[in-house]
């Protein structure tokens, strides 16, 4: 500590103490002196036993009263000849403290100044190579590619049945309606329960909670393979015969289970999952995980929808729905043991607490109260809906929910159906739905090349002109020409299949739009209740089947679904052209937004 010492000409000595000036610096021992800062005619001193170096001729029981600031030299030459007589009586040593001291700390501060700026700037920064290669580097590379091992196992179940069951309802009766009632009721579910079983995962563990849909979905399937059996052993005459039938009616309930846990394992996958382990702030490692997972469900419908189209053509539906059910048995504990070493490979992180948010507590009790759960499950709807329009990246969902208008130019139930009842081969059916799988693969290829060129939004954009396109070549080649031969159907097929590649690069452009745009504590929420109106979307196409349910009428909906797609690549550009400012921090990655 540097210590000024300044006496007044006429100081009085008592031997018990010593007061006088001072200007405190700072010292790393500093806190054993009780000194307060600033300059008084009078302050008082209690010495400890330790004193510092540079008091250490400075004797404790000593003190000068009524001391004033005067030149430093000045106070010197008084202290010293005062002092003379009083040495006798009281021994006191006298320091001479010079103003290098004061300089010397002043100096020393500066120096430390120096060395903290100093200690900031010189800190390394990365190069932008680097910053890419942490970037690309996913948080959990091992969890990683447990998730993807099981979304193998769960997609390739998913997406056979997703093909099985409407090839196998068409089979019933020569009419849309028995398909398009069991999708309108799946629909259905999805928006009435979507929100609720989104608002339920995000407030209970994530392993448990998706063991469970898991197990539940696995259950709706192999219900509704029995009810379907049952229905071709009793081979009804008509299709009124059907719809009033209690095996439809459960195989109708099923689906709209198996349908609602399906929606809630992907949303969970896709919107929560992968992020936490690909890394929140590593955009290009959560890119390249988002690839991966789709290829690897496209590929699944690839197998999936070729692998029963080929078993259809060749073997009995019974014994076909047989092997289906045989898998879906052998894939349920495959799943449970992949999605245990998932986490275990990620140390723990899907046990990871989610960010808390309002009212949780009380929502769970809530929720558990079996009194409300249809008031709370009225509450969850209309919260999903506040909390979904709310979202910052709100026309690229809505865009996505645009496509969903078209349920009949693309491999969906509507299509299957019609393909069948048009006596095509069920190989070359599935020979279609995989040949689109197949070109959303290459979407994920020919989508990064775009990404690299356009930038994210440009190739959404890009993605979605290209589809519109194609599907105008589509409709025309339909009205044009007789839909009833085998080249004018297989050249309408065609640009379906082409028209995929633009449908797949905005699915991909999209989702991760959503995961960068949407907060971690609503992903489920917010993700679910997206499904949920997209699934609302899906249901008026198929209530407007059901109403027009001869195949006679195929030719309006197709019209129906190439004019949603329009609307749809309307609205992006038109959100790509005007974004506002909170779109643009939020995607400022992009740097040709």
């Amino acid at each position: 500590m540097g210590v000024v010492v300044i006496a007044n000409p006429q100081p009085h000595f008592s031997c018990s103490t010593f007061s006088f000036s001072i200007r405190q610096a700072p010292h790393p021992k500093s806190s054993c002196l009780r000194i307060r800062p600033g300059f008084s005619s009078r302050r008082w001193l209690n010495c400890p036993r330790l004193i510092p170096s540079r008091l250490e001729h400075f004797h404790p029981k000593c003190s000068a009263t009524e001391t004033d600031v005067f030149n430093q030299l000045a106070a010197e030459e008084e202290i010293s000849e005062d002092l003379t007589a009083s040495e006798s009586n009281c021994s006191v040593q006298i320091v001479h403290l010079k103003s290098d001291v004061l300089e010397t700390e002043a100096l020393n501060l500066l120096a430390e100044g120096t060395f903290v700026d100093t200690l900031l700037t010189a800190l390394p920064v990365l190069s932008e190579e680097e910053q890419n290669i942490i970037a690309a580097t996913p948080a959990h590379p091992a969890g990683l590619y447990a998730l993807y091992a099981n979304c193998l196992a769960g997609n390739v179940v998913e997406q056979l049945w997703s093909f099985a069951w409407p090839a196998s309802i068409a089979l019933l009766h020569p009419s849309l309606l028995p398909v398009a009632v069991i999708g309108f009721f799946s629909k259905l579910a999805v928006i009435v329960g979507g929100p609720l079983v989104g608002k339920l995962m995000d407030h209970f563990p994530r392993i448990p909670a998706y063991n469970y849909l898991t197990i539940a979905q696995a259950a709706a399937q192999l219900l509704s393979i029995g009810m379907i059996i049952f229905a071709h052993t009793i081979c009804p005459t008509s299709t009124s015969s059907i719809l009033l039938r209690p095996w439809f009616v459960i195989l109708v309930t099923a689906g709209a289970a198996e349908r609602l846990s399906g929606l809630a394992l992907g949303v969970a996958m896709e919107r929560d999952w992968v992020v936490l382990l690909a890394g929140t702030n590593r955009p290009i490692a959560l890119a390249q995980a988002n690839a991966i997972i789709s290829r690897i469900d496209l590929l699944c419908e690839i197998a999936g929808a070729s692998v029963f189209g080929i078993l259809l053509s060749k073997y009995p539906l019974v014994a076909c729905l047989k092997l289906a059910a045989g898998l879906i048995i052998s894939a349920l504990p495959i799943t449970v043991f992949l999605t245990w070493l998932t986490n275990k490979l990620s140390a723990g992180v899907l046990e990871r607490p989610k960010p808390p948010s309002c009212g949780r507590n009380s929502s769970i009790e809530s929720l558990t109260d079996d009194e409300n759960i249809v008031y709370k499950s009225l509450q969850a709807i209309k919260h999903g809906l506040v909390e979904y329009l709310k979202q910052p990246v709100l026309p690229a969902s809505l865009a996505y929910v645009l496509l969903c208008f078209n349920g009949v130019l693309a491999p969906s139930e509507l299509m299957t159906a019609f393909l069948t009842q048009q006596g095509l081969n069920p190989s070359i059916i599935g020979g279609f739905s995989g040949l689109c799988a197949f070109m959303g693969v290459a979407a994920t290829f020919v989508s990064a090349s775009l990404v690299k060129r356009l930038g994210i939004l440009k190739a959404g954009a890009a993605g979605l002109i290209f589809q519109a396109c194609l599907l105008t070549i589509a409709i025309a080649a339909y009205w044009t020409g007789s839909i009833s031969q085998q080249t004018p159907l297989l050249f309408f097929l065609f640009m379906i299949i082409l028209s995929r590649l633009g449908h797949m690069s905005y699915d991909i452009v999209g989702q991760q739009i959503l995961q960068t745009g949407i907060p971690e504590s609503k992903a489920n929420l917010i993700g679910t209740t997206e499904v949920s109106v997209a699934s609302l979307a899906e249901s008026v196409m198929l209530g407007v089947a059901i109403i027009a349910n001869d195949a006679s009428h195929f030719g309006f909906l197709a019209t129906l679904s190439f004019l949603s797609v329009v609307g749809a690549a309307w609205l992006f550009c038109k959100w790509l052209v005007n974004p506002t400012d909170t779109q643009r921090s939020l995607l400022s990655y992009d740097l040709k937004f």
